[in-house]
């Protein structure tokens, strides 16, 4: 079959089917048994069979495209270039290309309630709207475009809803982390959560304040941009931890922001990871003195409440250090907080590589965009009904940033 090029009937007659059972083998389309379709696939493959994509869209009324919108602030973040990668090589599978939608345009492009013959309807088969936020104005059009759309995370606005979606349970994931800085023994834990109105910054702002109240916790909640950078979020630790040094767990939410929590806590001489087993975590070790190492180091730092403190029992501000041994913590009852746990809602390169390694919920984003053009390809082939909800499973890394440091 190396002299001219392979037809399909050619796969057809090679695999012992008929030519239309060959092209629902191959486009995964029709009632093929599984053994046949994986037949007519091998065979395909060994002959070096290449469908004739302009000949089978025009059969099927198909653009041979399917269309990708992204929240705004993708284009800097780790978590949604993965998303889209995975999203293309399952797209390459069906035959199909990826056209990504640029923000900026896409409300113009839809044309608001008109999308069903806006550009967008003429140009793909179906769309994928990952992470869409009520607030986003070109969330609207695209849902009402005339082609199936299958969204990455729920949509919460009032209009119509998507053909499909793929999930996470996001309450879940930070319940996990939570639970898991509480279990190192953190008990004034923070979390800094995204602001915005998609579904997974809203799970993390109200499983917060829903997971504090359950456990009788109180969890401080700090609101940052959806794509803080890690110098917005070492901003906000800093002011988080001068303003309540007690905070002992710092969960920071947006795609590889956590390192500028670390650089907070150096800062401010606190050890991230747990305090050493056979005392509890935040206290100073029994017999040692106050205000010696990691609590002289936050003494020295403008602006924490340790900057103006006295170095000894009944002494004022401002007086010289004598050399009389200080007070210990079993004297003077104090438990200054020295180690910070610290750990990330998204998990990427960033956070691997930090110093200590952050420990994070793995979203899993190439597996997940994947997942969403699969149930998109899947509608489209009519192997999977309308209003399908599948979901994607995390998995929590735990790494250095909430162990004991050696």
């Amino acid at each position: 079959m190396t002299s001219r090029t392979v037809t399909l009937l050619d796969v057809a007659r090679t695999a012992g089917v008929s030519k239309s059972t060959a092209s629902d083998a191959l486009q995964g389309s029709g009632r093929v048994a599984e053994a046949t379709r994986d037949r007519v696939r091998a065979v395909a493959e060994e002959l070096g069979y290449r469908p004739n994509s302009a000949a089978r869209r025009l059969r099927r009324s198909s653009t041979g495209a399917i269309g990708l919108h992204l929240p705004q602030t993708a284009t800097r973040l780790d978590y949604y270039m993965n998303l889209a990668f995975g999203a293309v090589a399952r797209a390459q599978e069906e035959g199909l290309d990826v056209v990504l939608l640029a923000p900026a345009s896409t409300a113009s492009t839809v044309g608001g309630a008109g999308g069903a013959s806006g550009p967008v309807a003429s140009r793909v088969d179906g769309l994928l709207v990952i992470d869409p936020e009520v607030d986003d104005s070109a969330v609207p059009g695209l849902l009402d475009a005339g082609v199936p759309v299958v969204t990455g995370e729920r949509y919460l606005g009032p209009t119509a809803t998507p053909t499909g979606a793929v999930i996470c349970d996001n309450a879940a994931s930070l319940t996990a982390l939570l639970d898991h800085v509480t279990e190192r023994g953190a008990r004034r834990p923070a979390v800094l959560a995204p602001a915005g109105t998609s579904a997974w910054a809203t799970a993390l702002r109200a499983t917060a304040a829903s997971w504090g109240r359950e456990h009788g916790v109180d969890v401080t909640l700090r609101t940052v941009p959806f794509a803080a950078t890690p110098g917005e979020a070492e901003e906000t630790t800093l002011a988080l931890l001068r303003a309540d040094p007690a905070v002992d767990a710092v969960i920071c939410a947006p795609d590889g922001a956590a390192p500028g929590v670390l650089r907070a806590a150096a800062t401010l001489g606190r050890t991230v990871g747990t305090a050493a087993p056979d005392r509890p975590v935040g206290t100073a070790a029994p017999d040692r003195p106050v205000g010696t190492a990691a609590s002289d180091r936050m003494r020295e730092q403008p602006g924490t409440p340790w900057a103006e403190a006295p170095l000894r029992m009944g002494k004022e501000p401002g007086t010289p250090r004598s050399d009389a041994p200080r007070p210990t913590v079993h004297e003077t009852g104090a438990h200054p907080r020295t180690h910070l746990l610290v750990a990330s809602c998204v998990d990427g390169t960033a956070i691997r590589s930090a110093e200590p390694p952050v420990t994070a919920v793995d979203l899993r984003p190439a597996a997940y965009g994947r997942a969403c053009a699969e149930l998109l390809c899947d509608i489209l082939a009519g192997r999977t009904p309308p209003d399908t909800v599948r979901r994607h499973a995390w998995a929590l890394e735990t790494r250095a940033s909430t162990t004991t440091p050696t």
